[in-house]
């Protein structure tokens, strides 16, 4: 079974799944998604952002294929890049920090140790570019597949809490500790990573 990670650009953007390819969440403040999901241009809101930000600040993803199919990704960048970071109650981001924004591994291919290879690949790729941790927004009263991670789930893969609050409590992973990861973080990851399942409706927070 060949395994390839690679960073995510425009051209391999097609290869995410149809809502996650146009699904703005992050990528627009909640004025501006809903405007874009109404006018029915979110995938060319959500190209013209991933082209902004490889241009101004480099990778900000990574998917993963196996045998040329691709079975996950992650999106991250830092919070100057994410509008909808500004709406939650426990931002800001630390300035040491990137935001993992999603991530996703599909259905089918859960259970093989791809989410511990993808996390470790973006805490590699981070920590060579000066940052120490990555941080995300979690949702404590996670019930249902959403572009907000659950937050039992980031807690269970090493994610600290750094700012609690009753529904969005604020999470950090210091990058070096995901460096020495093994197997027995595998089905938390599962867990976390196959908990993204479809576009959420946008709504304010």
């Amino acid at each position: 079974m060949g395994r390839r990670l690679v960073p995510l650009t425009l051209d391999n953007l097609p290869d995410l799944p149809r809502r996650c390819r146009s699904c703005v969440f992050w990528e627009l403040d909640p004025v501006s998604g809903e405007a874009a999901v109404k006018a029915g241009r979110p995938d060319l809101e959500k190209e013209a952002w991933i082209s902004a930000v490889l241009l101004e600040w480099g990778s900000c993803g990574r998917v993963v294929y196996v045998d040329d199919v691709a079975a996950g990704f992650v999106l991250y960048a830092p919070p100057a890049y994410v509008p909808r970071s500004t709406a939650f109650p426990t931002s800001p981001v630390s300035p040491d920090a990137v935001q993992l924004m999603t991530a996703l591994i599909m259905p089918g291919f859960q259970g093989q140790g791809l989410g511990r290879v993808m996390v470790q690949t973006v805490a590699k790729d981070l920590l060579r570019r000066g940052f120490k941790a990555i941080e995300a927004f979690g949702d404590a009263r996670w019930k249902e597949p959403a572009c907000v991670l659950p937050a039992d789930h980031l807690l269970a893969v090493g994610f600290k809490t750094v700012r609690p609050h009753p529904v969005h409590p604020r999470l950090r992973l210091e990058l070096r500790t995901t460096l020495s990861w093994k197997e027995d973080v595998e089905l938390a990851l599962d867990r976390l990573l196959g908990a993204v399942q479809k576009e959420p409706a946008l709504r304010p927070l």
